[in-house]
């Protein structure tokens, strides 16, 4: 079941993030961002298993800018389209907000390929956007692939 995160999810949001930017996949998010942005997130929660197994978030940047962030998927869950999932929902919250463009920062382009994602030059994307990268081990030689979908 996809719904909106809820405070209780923090520590579930924040587990599956660990477990993605240790193996330098994703870049980590604290406790006290989580909380700050937890309207952001949607979450796919298993019913079965009564636990959240996948969650993404849309972040405003402007007024016309987006951002598809810490995407993440239970490694047990993977392979069912949670991710997919989650990622169309952002799309419809963004189509929804009147967003023109969406972007993420990705190891992983040919996913975001399937959703009509191009690859951009960073460079092109404001430099608002790169705050939350001064934390991040990478900064400044970012190696993800930055990606843009017109809505």
């Amino acid at each position: 079941m996809i719904r909106k995160a809820i405070i209780s999810d923090v520590g579930a949001i924040h587990t599956l993030l660990q477990y993605y930017s240790k193996k330098g996949e994703l870049l980590a998010r604290p406790l006290s961002k989580l909380y700050d942005h937890i309207r952001d997130f949607w979450v796919f929660e298993d019913l079965e298993q009564k636990k959240v197994v996948g969650c993404c978030a849309l972040q405003f940047c402007w007024e016309d800018l987006a951002e598809i962030r810490s995407l993440a998927v239970a490694p047990e869950s993977t392979g069912q389209g949670i991710g997919s999932i989650l990622t169309q929902r952002c799309i419809q919250e963004a189509v929804y907000f009147k967003i023109h463009d969406l972007f993420t920062l990705t190891y992983l382009p040919d996913f975001f390929k399937r959703f009509d994602f191009s690859i951009i030059d960073k460079n092109d994307l404001p430099i608002k956007i790169w705050a939350d990268c001064i934390g991040c081990v990478s900064f400044p030689n970012c190696d993800e692939i930055a990606m843009l979908k017109k809505l």
